[in-house]
């Protein structure tokens, strides 16, 4: 299967009615903490409108309106834009980004098709909208909007729905059982994650700008004035997604895993079995602990 990102590329150097799309490399995270997104304020891009937020009974309100992650605010994420599949290939959604070389001006409402090139899903495409950043973001960054993905550093969940939301406050939910714990409207977001995302853990990704397509357009109410300028999305003839091999293994210090294990459980077994058979008799100390896992992970 040809990269996405490639044919974008292709699009955007030889027509000459196609701006320079943003493309590169990065990493992905996951959040919802049900604030008003940065883009929904005024004056961050030249765009259509904001992006739109919503009061607690999910009906849309003006740019102006203050976020109910400060005091005294009201505006919080519309549960609609939680990410959805549209086939088993290609799923659409929001993100908060940080793109190299641009600001909130160049990436807020843009929207990109990003290709996972690591962990269970790989291979498989999601076109996300912009509609948030932060200061925690590093360079090409996609922190994706998954209900239960966890708050991060904000919780305007409490104030929204009324209660905390379960899970880690970095990573959320552990389980697709615990989806059934959140509001009903977010639970078909949530359950994305498990069934579409495969739950992978933060992959890698390259991604390309593209061309809005009008469902996401149709849930943010945002459109970039240069959106038109950029390639659009063409959705591949063939949408089966082909799982990575089991066998494909990681780089040296990289993270391993593969469809059918969770790596970081089966490294910390692996690790406990090999310290437990160096030392039968001994419960590992702290000590022991930190100078047998120097040793496991150097050789």
């Amino acid at each position: 299967m040809h990269s996405y990102l490639t044919a974008a590329l292709i699009a955007a150097i030889f027509s000459p009615l196609v701006a320079e799309a943003a493309t590169g490399n990065g990493k992905s995270t996951r959040y919802w903490d049900c604030c008003k997104p940065s883009c929904a304020w005024p004056d961050k891009a030249s765009v259509s409108q904001p992006a739109l937020t919503c009061d607690k009974n999910d009906n849309p309100l003006g740019p102006e309106v203050k976020s109910g992650c400060e005091s005294g605010g009201s505006a919080y994420t519309c549960t609609n834009q939680a990410p959805w599949a549209v086939n088993d290939l290609v799923s659409y959604g929001f993100a908060a980004t940080a793109i190299s070389g641009g600001t909130e001006a160049s990436w807020c409402c843009g929207c990109y098709a990003i290709t996972f090139t690591s962990g269970k899903n790989k291979g498989k495409i999601m076109v996300v909208q912009s509609t948030n950043t932060g200061g925690d973001l590093s360079n090409n960054h996609f922190d994706i909007m998954v209900p239960g993905g966890g708050l991060g550093i904000f919780d305007g969940c409490t104030g929204q729905f009324g209660f905390q939301f379960p899970g880690a406050r970095y990573g959320g939910v552990s389980a697709r059982s615990e989806c059934s714990a959140l509001p009903a409207k977010l639970q078909p977001g949530c359950q994305w994650r498990f069934d579409w995302f495969m739950n992978a853990d933060n992959p890698d990704l390259s991604f390309a700008q593209v061309r809005c397509p009008a469902e996401l357009i149709a849930r943010s109410g945002c459109r970039r004035a240069d959106d038109a300028s950029f390639p659009a999305f063409q959705m591949p003839a063939d949408t089966t997604w082909r799982p990575p091999q089991s066998t494909e293994t990681a780089g040296p210090n990289e993270q391993c895993d593969s469809i059918t294990w969770d790596a970081q459980k089966k490294m910390i077994e692996t690790f406990v079995a090999r310290l437990l058979a160096m030392h039968p008799r001994h419960q590992p100390n702290g000590d022991l602990v930190f100078v047998q896992l120097e040793s496991f992970i150097l050789h």
